[in-house]
């Protein structure tokens, strides 16, 4: 039957109805020489320039006070975690985030020469944007020269590239490297300091702050294991181009050839990461990526009393997780996971799904108690894009929400015509 002038005026009106469906960084305190102890056993290299007595014999700042329990947690029906010599640990799946293994997982401790992962972290993200490059010379200062603990032996006044500092950072763990690259990015070293407290807070470390960039103790300079976890966590995701350098065995610079501190690097082909920290104070620490198959873990060893005794429990973790977990796919990057109606779009329903793969870390032998429930927004209207979530995918073991996935449009989904957007605005009116 024709549509009415008074009735057609007041569709196309109806047209115009549209659904609407950091941390502040804290200042740095000033840096005294005598208040800093050495972070890792200093080479005894020639070249490094002398301490004083006393600042050799100075004492570390009072640990931030830590709550230890009794006993590490243990997941459902699987074996408690073997017994390690540290004051905390975290064991988790590098591809769900999702926790294996855990003893003070929230206690804030020194994190020593692991603070450099944050320092690593800015820099990859100051050559992915183009505000560094590998062959950037940098003029070393008096202060990265002066830096106590592990040294890469640079020279007061000279340069050095961007590519030498990162490997001196990362494979020597050298203090005079991790300056010099702070100073280079923000343009002092209180500057850089700000710079990561902020990304701190930006990547959700809520147990973290940072006095200085190299990881010597300060009373207010701390983490957990869990922040070391997920910061870890970040690098591989967002950096995987950079990762490969946290497997580099050794490293010669001014004639001085240094080993990767990371003794699993030998003992263990499947680990190719990641960093090691050690202070008085501290304790010998480690952080370990490994990748086995399919699945990687990354295991945070806090506080342990030696230099084996790290990697002795960095092992023994990694191998429990191996044994006793599994990592389940449930969902594809992109694939369908359902088709909603899609209101004034060309094609009338649109196939949605998860951006990224989703994968989900279980028991070994549970895989199949995986179940999922997908829902989506009760009125999608289009125009819709690949980034607005429109709906989630819920994933349940043993009757327990394991993980909650945003779920995207496959593709954009375009208005449709006149007469679509008419008939469908009319139907809106009755939802």
């Amino acid at each position: 039957m024709p549509i009415r002038p008074a009735l057609f005026a007041c569709l196309l009106a109806a047209l115009s109805i549209t659904c609407t469906s950091v941390d502040a960084a804290q200042s740095r305190t000033t840096r005294q020489a005598g208040k800093r102890t050495v972070s890792h056993a200093a080479s005894t290299a020639a070249k490094a320039p002398a301490k004083s007595k006393a600042a050799a014999k100075a004492k570390a700042p009072a640990k931030p006070p830590v709550q230890l329990s009794a006993a590490p947690s243990v997941v459902p029906g699987v074996p408690a975690p073997p017994p390690v010599d540290a004051r905390g640990f975290l064991v988790i799946d590098a591809g769900s985030g999702q926790t294996l293994a855990e003893l003070n997982p929230d206690a804030r401790m020194e994190p020593a020469s692991i603070t450099k992962l944050m320092t690593a972290y800015l820099t990859f993200q100051a050559l992915r944007d183009g505000k560094l490059k590998l062959t950037d010379e940098v003029t070393i200062s008096e202060h990265a020269w002066k830096a106590e603990g592990s040294r890469t032996f640079l020279q007061v006044g000279t340069t050095a590239s961007v590519d030498v500092l990162l490997k001196g950072m990362i494979v020597q763990s050298g203090n005079d490297a991790t300056i010099a690259l702070a100073e280079r990015i923000g343009g002092t070293e209180p500057g850089f300091v700000a710079m990561m407290n902020t990304e701190a807070t930006k990547l959700g470390l809520k147990g973290t702050h940072y006095e200085n960039a190299d990881g010597l103790p300060s009373p207010t300079h701390y983490s957990t294991a869990r922040d070391i976890a997920t910061l870890a966590r970040a690098i591989i995701r967002d950096f995987p181009d950079r990762y490969a350098l946290y497997s580099v065995k050794e490293f010669t610079w001014n004639n001085i050839k240094q080993p990767n501190r990371n003794g699993l690097l030998w003992r263990d082909p499947s680990v190719d990461g990641m960093k090691t920290g050690h202070t008085d104070s501290a304790g010998y620490c480690l952080v370990t990526s490994a990748k086995r198959e399919n699945t990687r873990l990354i295991s945070v060893v806090l506080g342990s009393s030696g230099e084996h005794t790290r990697e002795d429990a960095s092992a023994a973790l990694l191998n429990y997780g191996y044994t006793y977990f599994e990592t389940a796919s449930v969902k594809k990057a992109g694939e369908m996971v359902l088709k909603p109606r899609v209101y004034k779009s060309a094609g009338g329903y649109a196939a949605v799904g998860p951006a990224t793969d989703v994968q989900i870390t279980v028991p070994r032998g549970q895989a199949g108690g995986i179940t999922t429930a997908a829902t989506t927004q009760p009125k999608l209207i289009a125009p819709l894009a690949t980034t607005t979530q429109v709906g989630e995918l819920v994933v349940t073991l043993a009757g327990k929400d394991v993980a909650h996935v945003p779920l995207y449009p496959q593709a954009a989904v375009a208005e449709g015509g006149l007469w679509t957007r008419l008939v469908d605005t009319i139907a809106l009116w009755f939802k």
